[in-house]
């Protein structure tokens, strides 16, 4: 398994970033994180200096929002939708953005879900709960 460390998932958002300006030819995984970097604008002053990025630090009782972690989440769930995994996924969040109308909105939730099977997981000390997570979707999807 691929486990990047936080400086590579940075480095990779900005590199997305200063390659899709200049007109680049994007890979795959590329193209689908330049997808969600366009979807948020107020990230693009983070991505565009990839030696402050490196050193950033998104302090939570800053109430700022870590751009890197929350693009690496739509990412994270992209990949989970065009592979099913966990089974029933695609199906969860297809209804969910159906219900809010916008694919989005429906990562944002998911992400909240996402965020707290690997809480639940770190706080537990067990692996995380595919099954917890899949039903926390599926309710917000049929709500």
């Amino acid at each position: 398994m691929f486990q990047p460390s936080q400086h590579d998932v940075r480095r990779f958002f900005c590199e997305v970033l200063a390659k899709q300006r200049a007109g680049q030819v994007l890979t795959p995984i590329e193209t689908l994180a330049a997808g969600w970097v366009d979807q948020h604008p107020e990230y693009h002053g983070d991505l565009s200096d990839v030696d402050a990025a490196l050193a950033a630090v998104y302090d939570v009782q800053e109430g700022r929002t870590n751009p890197f972690l929350h693009l690496a989440m739509h990412l994270t769930i992209s990949e989970q939708v065009s592979i099913d995994q966990p089974h029933g996924i695609r199906q969860a969040v297809e209804l969910l953005a159906a219900r809010r109308q916008s694919l989005h909105d429906a990562h944002h939730e998911v992400m909240d879900c996402l965020g707290e099977m690997v809480w639940a997981s770190q706080r537990s000390g067990l692996p995380p709960d595919g099954h917890a997570y899949l039903d926390a979707v599926r309710q917000r999807a049929t709500r």
